[in-house]
């Protein structure tokens, strides 16, 4: 399992729209081939930051089957416009 860690930090006041908007496009990602699953959550210190957490079975599975999908145009769309700035997206591997 590949887990998918972003930081996402949303333009002040818009965080209730995201979360409207983030409701629909989380039916998109959980739709993916490979997709195992996901949380967001909102910082407690800081509340236009988030952090959304993806598992997906392999780094191809999100990488070149979701960022490939149609559905990423839809995801893109229903949410890169909060961000600010533009989050980076990393993947990690189990040590321990």
């Amino acid at each position: 399992m590949i887990p998918e860690v972003a930081i996402l930090n949303i333009i002040p006041g818009k965080s209730g729209e995201f979360e409207q908007a983030f409701a629909e496009a989380q039916q998109i990602i959980s739709g993916m081939t490979g997709y195992v699953k996901h949380e967001l959550q909102r910082c407690i210190e800081n509340p236009d930051q988030y952090i959304l957490l993806v598992n997906w079975k392999t780094l191809e599975d999100h990488t070149a089957g979701f960022r490939g999908s149609e559905g990423y145009l839809q995801w893109k769309a229903l949410l890169h416009h909060f961000y600010d700035p533009f989050p980076k997206v990393e993947r990690y591997n189990r040590v321990f």
